[in-house]
C-alpha cells in the first residue's frame, strides 16, 4: 500500500512538473476579439462561419470506432489459443462475436446503418 502511495506522489509531481514547464515554454499570446474573427475585409460576415456536418456521418463513425476497438479485444485471442483449453476458447469466441453480431443487427435495425440523402 506504501509503496503505491510513492508511485502516486511520483506520477502527481512528475505531471506538475511538466505542466510547469510546458507553460513557461510556450509562447504567450494576449487573446484579442478582433484576431479571432474570420477575416471579411472590413465588411460584415454574410453568413455564419459553422458548416453543417452530416449528423450520419457521426453517427457512422462512432460504429466504425466502437467496431474497430471490438477488433481490437478479438486480435490477442489468436495469440491465446496456444495456452488456454480449445473448447473454452472456442466458447468464449463465440459468445463474444455473438454479441458482436446481435450489436450489428442492433444498429441495422435501428436503421443507423442506413445512409439517407
Amino acid at each position: 500500500m506504501f509503496s503505491l502511495v510513492i508511485i502516486l506522489n511520483i506520477i502527481i509531481i512528475l505531471c506538475s512538473i511538466l505542466l510547469v514547464i510546458s507553460f513557461l515554454i510556450s509562447k504567450k499570446t494576449i487573446f484579442d476579439r478582433e484576431k479571432a474573427s474570420p477575416f471579411e475585409c472590413g465588411f460584415d460576415p454574410k453568413s455564419s462561419s459553422r458548416l453543417p456536418f452530416s449528423l450520419q456521418f457521426f453517427l457512422i463513425a462512432i460504429i466504425f470506432l466502437i467496431f474497430d476497438v471490438e477488433i481490437a479485444l478479438i486480435l490477442p485471442m489468436i495469440m491465446i489459443i496456444k495456452f488456454s483449453n480449445l473448447i473454452s476458447w472456442t466458447i468464449t469466441s463465440f459468445i463474444f462475436l455473438l454479441i458482436l453480431l446481435i450489436g450489428l443487427f442492433h444498429e441495422w435495425n435501428q436503421g443507423a446503418l442506413n445512409w439517407s440523402i
